[in-house]
């Protein structure tokens, strides 16, 4: 049984999670309380420290691979859009942080497929990609497109611009088929061309064009385009 939460006025002075978290620091706090301070306050009819509870019991970290729109935060715990935007930009920072302290290596197309496969359940093709240096370590991320490589083209300024901004010596690209089938497309196998020439002209290379569906993905590189 859940335990029963009470509201922020209800408690005293030093429960209070703001005065626990300067008193005690951030250890003290419990997942709910950390959450409440994000969210600040809650609604006439839901305290925020029994929003913030109700939330991280109906937490899943499986729902970080997915897509976290506005609209899907706000049906999947009941939320409004302000406090939809502030769970959703505290997820995202957390990620970017945490992934930011970590030194990733991409060797082989599993191990590309395993950090981007949480794009298999996005629901728009989107376009990524990953900057290495010159021993393949991670150096920038980019979301270069969003919506398919044939309804909105993507041109490869927009891939060797950060590459430019990072120092990058190689580039892996990324993107997910919503119909869940990795086999590239016509399209697929042109901008691959199109990015391999533009990462030439300016002294880099394009070391893998990866595509994922929920059954599995398919590396160009592999597949002799590369």
């Amino acid at each position: 049984m859940d335990q029963y939460v009470l509201r922020i006025k209800d408690l005293s002075t030093d429960e209070k999670p703001r005065e626990k978290l300067i008193n005690h620091g951030p250890g003290a706090l419990r997942n709910y309380e950390l959450l409440a301070i994000i969210l600040s306050r809650g609604t006439r009819k839901e305290g925020v420290l029994e929003m913030a509870h109700r939330i991280m019991e109906q937490y899943h970290p499986a729902f970080l691979e997915q897509e976290l729109t506005v609209e899907k935060v706000k049906t999947l715990y009941n939320l409004g859009t302000v406090h939809a935007c502030q769970f959703i930009a505290a997820m995202e920072l957390g990620r970017r942080l945490f992934q930011k302290g970590k030194e990733v290596y991409f060797r082989t197309p599993g191990q590309v497929h395993e950090y981007l496969k949480g794009m298999a359940y996005l629901s728009k093709e989107h376009v990524r990609a990953l900057y290495l240096d010159v021993k393949n370590r991670l150096i920038r991320e980019e979301v270069v497109s969003i919506g398919g490589l044939n309804s909105s083209p993507l041109q490869p300024r927009e891939v060797i611009r950060p590459a430019l901004l990072c120092n990058a010596a190689g580039i892996i690209l990324a993107h997910n088929h919503p119909s869940g089938d990795p086999e590239p497309s016509p399209g697929d196998l042109e901008i691959t061309a199109r990015v391999k020439e533009a990462c030439r002209l300016m002294d880099m290379e394009l070391l893998d064009h990866i595509v994922i569906g929920d059954k599995g993905y398919v590396s160009l590189k592999e597949h002799g385009v590369l």
